[in-house]
């Protein structure tokens, strides 16, 4: 028996119109998901993900589903249509908050530690991901790489969402995959900010405001009026449109953006922390090369120098 979300709503999502598409023809076809599995050769918890929109679809099966379901081709031109790169499945608790930010007209973060991820340039989100147990899967790694850019490709276009990002300066300041990656974040984040539609503030080292989030939250503003609230714990989401709420921390976040630096002051500690990283990747590049001349010089010694005999000892001497 196929299993369904009524009321599924409107989605920005082309993977799930895909979904949504394939779901429908099977359903005029009188089947379920469990007999187009097997008309599939594969189960049914398959086409479940296929009609979800979780799962990209391989090409033989999506003609097959075209001639099963005598669709005329339509699947397939949908199936081309898709970014699978950008709909890649997340965790069930981030897949929500992925959802609404590709709805989102205007998106307010607070970030400790770490870049968030509509700002994180590729050899960061790499160095990211590479912590734990995608570092052993390089097809994986990519795919997860390629997924973080897609979502950026809204907030960088020509009608992009309101972005606004106050950045505690350990963002800046904590290592992730060496200097060289962290300079070419640094210049990301001068560049982004560059865009109308996108702010970025620091809270320096020092400075202790009224209001500030125990944790790194986000604010998303919806095209029905509505707002959320997202946080995120060691291994859940938690979320919260409740008015009361979301007005709360709200007003304190707006409060917040009065006590840290201004975006050009802020852009001046970014550009700082740049050439602090320049700096330390020529230092590390410098290092290495002497290290390598070093090396190479030893055994040209050890090659080239004069052969000095010792006397053996004879046995029994």
């Amino acid at each position: 028996m196929s299993h369904r979300k009524a009321d599924a709503g409107p989605t920005a999502s082309p993977a799930k119109l895909f979904g949504e598409a394939l779901r429908f023809a099977r359903e005029q076809a009188g089947l379920t998901q469990e007999a187009l599995g097997k008309l599939l050769h594969c189960d049914r918890t398959v086409v479940t993900r296929y009609e979800g929109g979780h799962r990209p679809m391989p090409l033989d099966s999506v003609k097959a589903c075209d001639r099963i379901l005598q669709t005329g081709g339509m699947l397939y031109l949908l199936w081309k249509r898709v970014d699978w790169q950008a709909d890649v499945e997340h965790p069930d608790w981030f897949q929500k908050y992925v959802d609404l930010e590709a709805e989102a007209l205007a998106i307010r973060v607070y970030q400790c530690v770490q870049v968030n991820g509509l700002l994180q340039c590729a050899d960061y989100a790499h160095a990211m991901f590479r912590t734990g147990v995608d570092r052993d899967s390089p097809a994986l790694l990519r795919e997860r790489v390629a997924a973080r850019m897609s979502r950026q490709k809204r907030l960088l276009g020509p009608d992009g969402p309101l972005h606004i990002a106050v950045l505690d300066e350990s963002v800046i300041r904590s290592v992730v995959g060496g200097p060289g990656v962290m300079r070419r974040q640094m210049e990301h984040l001068l560049q982004v900010g560059e865009r109308s539609n996108v702010s970025i503030q620091i809270v320096p080292f020092g400075c202790a405001p009224a209001r500030r989030p125990g944790t790194s939250m986000f604010l998303l503003e919806m095209p029905d009026g509505s707002e959320w609230l997202y946080s995120e714990s060691l291994y859940r989401g938690h979320f919260s449109d409740a008015a009361s709420v979301v007005a709360q921390h709200r007003g304190d976040y707006d409060l917040l953006r009065g006590d840290v630096l201004s975006v050009s002051d802020s852009r001046a500690l970014i550009a700082d922390a740049m050439e602090g990283y320049r700096y330390e990747e020529r230092r590390s590049r410098d290092g290495l090369a002497k290290e390598q001349l070093q090396r190479e010089q030893r055994r040209r010694v050890r090659r080239g120098g004069p052969h000095v005999p010792f006397p053996r000892r004879r046995p029994g001497a």
